[in-house]
């Protein structure tokens, strides 16, 4: 392990708000599916000398419940980075960082602008990713991976709130969440470079598929996206 999971905390110690180990065991451990007050569902596969079976704790921001194996578990199955995200409400611990492979991320703006914002102009964002061999982190280590239609460009309107959405993804791209190996939702193709829940607008009309403009929603939803992937304004002044 990296260095363990972060923001974890012993049930009933004050640190998550007053919870008694009475009132906890009650609960399911929703990793295992196993009440709290028995031995967690993956004591027989996971191999630690500082947890007990029965050992439960608290995530400290959020409160949630889960055994200490349990968690232990879900980390080790990850990236082992350091950070844990609760598996009840996605509250994230640490930095999250994801599994994308080695590229570029390249920026550029220009005066023409995007339908619904014709007040500015547009943010080009150009990735590139090659091919390559999947690394441990990957679902086939040493097997290679394709990577389809890059480079791959992408169009944010350059105003204000485009801006913000921009300085995101770079931390995003930093962290390795905006692409991952996997199998592609279009062609079904596995083993192949796929975007990982942060949507992007490849076109810059015709928003007949939903990847264009106009679209009133999107930098908000974007916000979202990233939010949930533990990237927000606040990543923006530890830079």
């Amino acid at each position: 392990m990296k260095a363990g999971p972060t923001g974890l905390a012993p049930c009933g110690t004050g640190a998550v708000g007053e919870r008694s180990r009475g009132w906890v065991s009650l609960q399911d451990c929703i990793i295992c599916m196993e009440k709290l007050s028995m031995a967690s569902g993956y004591s027989d596969v996971t191999d630690s000398t500082t947890f007990g079976p029965v050992a439960v704790g608290c995530l400290a921001k959020c409160s949630h419940a889960f055994h200490l194996l349990c968690l232990l578990a879900m980390y080790c199955n990850g990236n082992k980075d350091g950070s844990l995200q609760c598996p009840s409400c996605k509250t994230i611990y640490g930095e999250k960082t994801g599994t994308q492979p080695r590229g570029k991320m390249e920026v550029f703006t220009f005066q023409v602008s995007l339908p619904g914002h014709e007040d500015c102009g547009t943010i080009l964002i150009v990735y590139n990713i090659p091919h390559g061999i999947q690394g441990p982190e990957h679902p086939n280590p040493g097997k290679p991976f394709t990577a389809r239609g890059f480079p791959r460009q992408c169009y944010l309107p350059d105003n204000a709130q485009g801006r913000k959405v921009l300085e995101l993804l770079k931390v995003a791209w930093k962290r390795r969440l905006i692409f991952t190996v996997g199998t592609s939702s279009t062609t079904g193709e596995t083993d192949t470079v796929v975007w990982n829940e942060i949507h992007h607008k490849t076109e810059m009309d015709r928003n007949v598929t939903g990847h264009g403009y106009p679209d009133p929603n999107y930098l908000e939803n974007v916000l979202a996206e990233l939010a949930a992937q533990g990237v927000t304004e606040d990543c923006l002044g530890q830079q």
